[in-house]
């Protein structure tokens, strides 16, 4: 159906009733459906949504409609009305927030992604822990040694490495971007579990070029620690904190509580950094090893595996 009016308004919508969406795999292929009936390029939603005030990133829509996870509130309802079916936004959110609580999820989540305690607390006792397969096991009482994250710059940086073998330099302060050694067109920032089980963000490798927010920022703490924070323009600051038994265990989220928030020390390896949390005897790596896009960080064993070894570059 063509596009009517200067608002874009799409009618009928008899394709994509999402009240009768039973899976979230029918919810994403309906969403789908929505966008190709609008017409719309990603970018041309992208900039129908800000002119409404809305937040929509291109790069944040394709990965929702290329995923098996629902997406946040707040996309799903800026996606909705720049594709021109605003009048029914609310079904949309009642479609989306039925098939969260078929996923375990008890209640509405806050449509927020960095944590206040408050909000910590109403999730814990709300999300269950997926049965995800993880190598996660954190190594008994030894004194942890050094570690931190990879961070490098903000924004669209050259896929540059360093030499096999080269000293690795003191880890940069300040803004920073991070990215695995292994996949340096991938850096570590805001996305979302696999799973689909925790409706918040978690750290995961997507395309840099990708993923110019937020912004990271690496926060010295005295005596080899540093703090890793996330500037996004809506959400504000958050710090990356190592989630514990309640959430999904290992994986790594932004709260807003700061002082709450995981410290972590950079380990030197050849030309690269590992990143370990000053909690733990554990490193951070990415869940099973895994190379492809959307691949979550995870606090595991030490094993002094590839996963584990990060680029760290100022911004």
């Amino acid at each position: 159906m063509a596009l009517m009016g200067n608002l874009g308004e799409l009618s009928p919508y008899e394709d994509v009733p999402p009240h009768e969406v039973r899976d979230v795999a029918g919810f994403i292929a309906s969403m789908q459906r929505l966008k190709e009936r609008s017409g719309l390029t990603y970018r041309e939603l992208e900039e129908r949504a800000a002119r409404s005030g809305d937040v929509l990133a291109r790069s944040t829509l394709a990965d929702v409609l290329r995923r098996t996870s629902l997406p946040r509130p707040e996309v799903l309802a800026a996606f909705v009305r720049a594709c021109g079916d605003g009048e029914r936004v609310d079904a949309w959110l009642d479609a989306r927030d039925r098939l969260a609580a078929a996923r375990t999820i008890t209640a509405p989540v806050p449509a927020r992604d960095f944590k206040t305690d408050t909000q910590q607390q109403t999730e814990a006792a709300a999300i269950a822990r997926p049965h995800r397969p993880k190598r996660l096991t954190v190594a008994g009482a030894t004194t942890l040694a050094v570690p931190l994250l990879a961070l490098a710059a903000w924004g669209m940086l050259s896929g540059d490495s360093a030499e096999p073998g080269t000293p690795a330099s003191p880890a940069p302060a300040g803004w920073v971007t991070i990215r695995p050694a292994r996949t340096p067109d991938l850096c570590l920032t805001d996305g979302r579990d696999r799973d689909g089980a925790y409706d918040s963000a978690v750290a995961v490798q997507l395309p840099c070029a990708q993923a110019p927010v937020p912004r990271t920022y690496l926060e010295p703490m005295g005596e080899g620690l540093y703090r890793i924070q996330w500037h996004h323009p809506q959400m504000g600051k958050g710090c990356l904190t190592v989630m514990g038994e309640d959430q999904i265990k290992g994986m790594l989220e932004p709260r807003q509580n700061c002082a709450q928030g995981t410290l972590f020390r950079l380990e030197p390896t050849a030309g690269t950094f590992r990143l370990r949390p000053a909690t733990s005897s554990g490193c951070i790596g990415i869940v099973d090893n895994d190379t492809t896009v959307g691949a979550e960080a995870i606090e595991e064993r030490c094993s002094g595996t590839a996963d584990q070894q990060f680029l760290v570059r100022a911004g």
